[in-house]
């Protein structure tokens, strides 16, 4: 869809929304001579102030093409849509029952919206309740910071072309030689830049950084986070292959980088309770919104007795089976 048509409806649903009203919406007041007509046709004047309200008014991903390059392009719709409505207007259109309804809706929407607006910028959450939520729920925000060592089989994602490929036997035999040699001293990062076959961690002494939970495939994650720290795992089998990982630190994300996001989940949550609270106060009507069916109960399996058996088959006399 073009952003003309995309404009011209945003500025007729406006238009509309003002007809609901017992008078149009006034324009922000202006400074004398700063507030000059820049559009008009068939008597109906676009002052300045007017003009730029209704840009302002449009979705953010549209403000900034019709404030720069398509400002007259905008000024087009937005003086069709005043005309259309002066016209209307005119026919009466805006007593007409349907309109009168969506005007109506169109109305309460937009206060609904407001007032939303009004309850969010009200919700407030402190850094009291943001750091006790953080406190109940830090396992959520356990991180462990480990290295690993990847000897990919024949089927890998990390399988390197040019390379030897191994059977899974064969590559969870060397993994467990190579964490022998680790566990009686053996260097980690030099094994993991010789050996590993993931090359970019390999590079690195197998360093993987920090990580928390989520972020890893299962049989890695639950390995990582159960082991101490300076544990070497046994060998674990992924997706990926035989990997020996050694935990380096157990800790957790710092409190003041997940401040951003539990407020915004704690403020969307209050708001979710004060939504939930107004619509637990609706009474329906249940002969137009009927409840649904229950599910129907699951049959009781017959009771098992002999009777309920079949019959066995006739059967030619067999000889007795040998015995193992």
């Amino acid at each position: 869809m073009k952003k003309t048509s995309i404009t011209f409806m945003a500025l007729a649903l406006s238009a509309v929304v003002g007809l609901a009203q017992d008078k149009p919406a006034p324009a922000p007041v202006a400074p004398a001579g700063d507030d000059p007509v820049i559009i008009s046709a068939e008597g109906v004047q676009v002052h300045k102030s007017e003009f730029e309200a209704a840009l302002k008014s449009l979705p953010a991903e549209y403000q900034q093409f019709a404030q720069g390059p398509g400002k007259r392009q905008f000024a087009d719709d937005y003086i069709r849509m005043k005309l259309l409505a002066a016209e209307g207007v005119k026919a009466g259109l805006d007593k007409d029952p349907e309109v009168q309804s969506q005007l109506a809706l169109l109305k309460e929407n937009l206060i609904a919206q407001a007032e939303l607006k009004k309850m969010d910028s009200a919700l407030a959450v402190s850094d009291a309740d943001l750091q006790k939520y953080y406190d109940a729920h830090k396992g959520e925000y356990e991180e462990v910071k480990a290295r690993h060592i990847l000897i990919a089989f024949k089927g890998s994602p990390a399988a390197q072309a040019g390379k030897k490929e191994l059977t899974e036997d064969e590559a969870k035999a060397k993994a467990e030689d190579l964490r022998k040699q680790i566990v009686a001293g053996g260097d980690f990062a030099a094994l993991a830049k010789k050996e590993s076959d993931d090359v970019g961690s390999g590079a690195q002494g197998g360093d993987l950084g920090s990580f928390g939970r989520g972020q890893m495939v299962p049989e890695f994650e639950k390995a990582a986070f159960e082991a101490k720290t300076g544990d070497v795992t046994p060998v674990v089998r992924t997706q990926y292959g035989y990997h020996i990982i050694q935990v380096l630190e157990h800790g957790a994300t710092p409190f003041e980088q997940m401040k951003p996001t539990i407020a915004k989940n704690q403020r969307e949550a209050k708001m979710r309770a004060a939504l939930d609270e107004l619509k637990a106060k609706a009474v329906y009507s249940e002969t137009y919104f009927p409840k649904p069916a229950p599910p129907p109960a699951p049959e009781a399996a017959a009771p098992k007795t002999d009777a309920a058996k079949p019959a066995p088959k006739a059967e030619a006399s067999k000889p007795a089976p040998k015995k193992p």
